[in-house]
């Protein structure tokens, strides 16, 4: 195998909701949904609690993966009741 040999390409997700979003999308999305105050509620960390910030939740949850999986559950969890109450919304 040559070095300028070409990696193959990352398999498409199409069906999966995270698949092309970083995490900063994610953190803001959710802190434009329920604040600061919010996310704290719902996932009691200290980044969320004192003196939160996007940058200091990014270092935060890119070192700890737990903490990280449940921010993405609760974007997930988002995701789906916003499309409830978009559903539920429309006319029948």
């Amino acid at each position: 195998m040559s070095d300028d040999a070409v990696p193959p390409a990352p398999a498409a997700q199409p069906r999966n909701p995270l698949h092309g979003l970083t995490l900063e999308a994610i953190v803001l999305a959710l802190q434009a949904e329920y604040g600061w105050p919010g996310l704290n509620e719902r996932i009691p960390l200290r980044c969320f609690e004192s003196d939160p910030s996007v940058s200091s939740s990014l270092k935060f949850l890119r070192k700890t993966p737990w903490a990280r999986e449940k921010v993405e559950s609760l974007y997930l969890f988002m995701l789906r009741d916003q499309r409830r109450q978009q559903q539920g919304a429309a006319p029948r």
